[in-house]
């Protein structure tokens, strides 16, 4: 079952379920998925790694949204944001733990050659392609950075 298909099978449970947030958040992600995959060019369906990077952006804005409405005093719009992002989470891959994530990044460092912060742009580069839905490009790019400035 694809990733698509599993997002409708939950979007008729959470209606049974009556569950309305989370039935927000997995419309958001279908009308996402959708326009992905009718967009001009596109094939009729859509790459798993498509619909991650669709999910990751979904959560990523979901919560820098619900961090600005906190930082505002409306708690109440903060936290549905929130919770709307716990509600994807669901369909992402095992995120990597700062440990694996460590090794991870340590032996793309020994693969490439990087020595400095210099070889950050190689290591980056890389380390996108290969960690991609496993863990926030912003956890790598500090990951990296810290591992470089050794």
């Amino acid at each position: 079952m694809t990733l698509f298909e599993q997002i409708n099978e939950d979007i008729k449970s959470a209606m049974k379920a009556k569950e309305k947030e989370r039935l927000e958040a997995l419309r958001a992600v279908k009308s996402q998925l959708l326009l992905l995959k009718t967009a001009e060019g596109a094939s009729e369906t859509i790459s798993e790694e498509d619909e991650i990077k669709v999910i990751q952006k979904m959560i990523k804005q979901r919560k820098e949204s619900g961090a600005i409405y906190q930082q505002q005093n409306r708690p109440d719009l903060g936290d549905k944001e929130l919770l709307e992002a716990t509600f994807l989470e669901v369909y992402l891959p095992k995120q990597f733990s700062d440990t694996e994530l460590t090794v991870a990044i340590e032996a793309i460092i020994t693969k490439v050659g990087a020595l400095s912060l210099k070889d950050l742009g190689k290591v980056m580069g890389i380390a996108s392609k290969e960690l991609a839905g496993k863990s926030e490009g912003k956890a790598i790019a500090e990951k990296v950075k810290l591992l470089l400035n050794k």
